[in-house]
């Protein structure tokens, strides 16, 4: 009998170490190493690797073993569109490239109580009512607890099973026999297998019932759906390997004191990345927004200074947003300086370049930014947005009403083109935006006379947001009233 070998595994980085490690020397995480019993079979392996370190695969090119299935270019089995099933929920569709890819493997990660098991429950009723077969596997809960979130849905379909189990081996033999179109497990990090001798949510487990799952996707061409924890810094649980095995890594988003959630994908092999779809969050559950744009602008009034509106791309989609600015004067040496939705250290650039080029003073103000929404922008295009609204917001002056920006800002004052521009500029137009604030390259690309309701200007430099909105010097803080004497008062 193999004796049993002792190892320590990086729960950061899934690095083996042969005795334990107080920083990791790959990943540099201090204490994240936990000990974890293997047990090596005849030929040597341990946990996929043999004694020399090389994988399954290069144990198989060496010589022996099982062979593989090879083609050419001509005759690789091609994946159609047919082989895509709508999840019954367009804006999920959307992120996913247009439906769910017959022996896909999805993982979908998001904050605690975010909506992620509300969100996979709608995919399976929608694809019972296509007549797909569904397993819910659920780890973390009851039957009976899932059949009551199904029916606070509204959910009731035979085509969609449920179960509770954790083990991985009771899982993988139900799915074989019941051969499914689609396996939901809930969540990744609450399922173990007997063959590693690790807590459940240890790397060693979540790598080793991943690669299980994958060989289930791909060898039975059932599509796979993996929820997935994250850590307190919004990053998925568990080894890095993991969303490399997976097609495509979906996450849900979206702000606990706030009704709208957001799934982005992270990751694709089926489709573009970096799509957006919203949704909002009600009673029977899940409610897609078909218009995010007028969605995050439902509220927004024209007359209040320091905001802007600014044309973002979300992936393919045009999202118009608002963005806000606030500068005051700061009682402190060092101002401060707060973002929320838009890199902090973008906000001081342009306040800096501002400084500059222009007679707008904010090195003594304190500056606070922020995406009404949620939304996190990282194009550098919403420099001009953010520019228009710190200079609002300095002076007092509103912005010109149903006014749109988009534009990059450099460090010498020139305003630079935006990617995409027509796409942005036809969704402005279609909200009734009226202004259009461009950088003067985007002007090859855009006919004005396509948008007869539209008026384009053309920006060069960003000293021209200052004499089209600076509105004069600073006004001066208005001091409170004097309250009336007390002729009763004592002298």
């Amino acid at each position: 009998m193999a004796k049993q070998r002792t190892t320590y595994v990086c729960q950061s980085c899934g690095t083996h170490r042969s005795k334990w490690e107080g920083r990791c020397s790959d990943c540099g995480e201090w204490n994240t190493f936990v000990e974890e019993k293997t047990t090596p079979d005849r030929k040597g392996w341990v946990n996929g690797r043999n004694a020399s370190g090389a994988g399954a695969a290069g144990a198989r090119a060496t010589g022996g073993g099982v062979g593989m299935d090879v083609y050419n270019l001509i005759d690789t089995p091609s994946l159609d569109s047919g082989q895509r099933t709508s999840t019954g929920i367009g804006e999920v569709d959307r992120v996913l490239g247009g439906g769910l890819v017959r022996g896909s493997y999805i993982l979908l990660g998001g904050d605690p109580g975010i909506g992620k098991s509300t969100l996979v429950m709608q995919i399976a009723g929608r694809l019972a009512g296509q007549k797909a077969k569904v397993l819910y596997v659920s780890a973390e809960e009851s039957v009976q607890q899932t059949a009551l979130r199904a029916r606070r849905l509204g959910l009731k379909d035979e085509k969609v099973e449920l179960a509770s189990e954790s083990s991985l081996d009771t899982i993988m033999n139900t799915a074989l026999e019941m051969q499914p179109d689609v396996l939901i497990i809930d969540s990744i990090q609450t399922v173990f297998t007997s063959d590693v001798e690790s807590a459940p949510g240890s790397v060693s487990q979540v790598r080793e019932c991943a690669a299980r799952l994958l060989n289930l996707a791909k060898t039975k061409q059932t599509s796979v759906i993996i929820i997935g924890h994250v850590t307190k810094d919004g990053s998925l649980a568990g080894p890095r390997v993991l969303e490399h095995m997976v097609d495509t890594v979906l996450a849900f988003e979206g702000d606990h004191h706030q009704q709208f959630r957001l799934l982005r994908a992270l990751k694709n092999r089926f489709g573009a990345t970096n799509e957006l779809g919203v949704f909002e969050m009600a009673g029977d559950g899940l409610r897609e927004v078909p218009n995010p744009s007028e969605f995050f602008l439902q509220e927004r009034t024209d007359d209040r200074y320091g905001s802007a509106v600014f044309a973002a791309m979300e992936g393919t989609r045009p999202v118009l947003c608002e963005i806000q600015a606030l500068t005051t004067t700061s009682p402190l040496p060092s101002p401060r300086r707060s973002s929320i939705g838009v890199d902090v250290q973008r906000v001081n650039m342009l306040s800096a370049v501002l400084e500059k080029h222009t007679s707008i003073s904010l090195s003594n103000r304190d500056i606070y930014t922020n995406v009404v929404g949620g939304l996190k922008i990282s194009e550098p295009a919403v420099d001009l947005a953010l520019v228009a609204a710190l200079i609002s917001s300095d002076r007092q002056v509103p912005l010109p009403q149903r006014s749109c920006f988009l534009g990059e800002v450099g460090l010498t004052g020139e305003v630079r083109g935006a990617s995409l521009a027509t796409e942005r500029v036809k969704e402005a137009v279609k909200l009734g935006f009226t202004q259009i604030y461009l950088p003067a390259s985007n002007q090859r690309y855009l006919n004005p006379s396509d948008y007869p309701k539209a008026t384009f200007h053309w920006i060069h430099e960003i000293s021209q947001m200052e004499a089209k909105f600076g509105g004069g010097p600073r006004p001066a803080k208005r001091k409170a009233a004097a309250p009336p004497p007390n002729e009763d008062a004592p002298f």
